[in-house]
């Protein structure tokens, strides 16, 4: 079956990403298309189970702050 419980989570965190892109003012691309290869690499590539593909998305979360915090942006 396709449509495991792992990708309809992917969908749901790339869709998550997309609308606090937008909150942002941000790339929304960028933003969606680092959550889905963060989501394949912890998924896919490392065998991480549920837990460690949301654990990679939190991950994303703290490196997106950190990021804006060091280097905010000039509007």
């Amino acid at each position: 079956m396709w449509l495991s419980f792992h990708l309809v989570l992917l969908l749901g965190c790339a869709a998550l990403w997309f609308k606090v892109a937008e909150t942002e003012h941000a790339s929304t691309v960028l933003w969606t298309g680092l959550s889905v290869l963060v989501f394949l690499v912890t998924w896919l590539v490392l065998g991480w189970g549920l837990l460690g593909c949301l654990g990679g998305q939190i991950m994303l979360f703290g490196g997106v702050t950190l990021v804006r915090l060091l280097w905010p942006r000039k509007d």
